[in-house]
């Protein structure tokens, strides 16, 4: 099982409902392809402010090696990607295997 974690800061400029409608997208793409799991997203509410400017967490997880590699050039992902950049300021991307 591969771990994607996404931590993203939004543009100042991005509306309240055009980060919803890409959250809800996020939220839509298990659907779309085969071996992502789930898809889970929340906004930072961490007491310590070691976010440095990052308001959200994406989390999605892969069935395997094999699931996430199946994602990266998926049509639906290059969409989303597409619909993500208008409203993205800066992203971290971080992925893990679950020993």
């Amino acid at each position: 099982m591969i771990r994607h974690i996404l931590l993203v800061k939004f543009k100042s400029k991005a509306g309240s409902k055009a980060i919803l409608e890409v959250l809800k997208n996020f939220e839509a793409i298990p659907s779309k392809i085969d071996g992502l799991s789930s898809v889970e997203w929340g906004e930072n509410n961490s007491l310590e402010k070691l976010n440095d400017d990052f308001s959200h967490c994406i989390q999605m997880t892969f069935e395997s090696e094999a699931a996430r590699q199946h994602y990266l050039p998926h049509p639906a992902h290059e969409a989303l990607k597409d619909k993500f950049i208008d409203v993205l300021e800066k992203v971290v991307v971080f992925d893990y295997t679950v020993p």
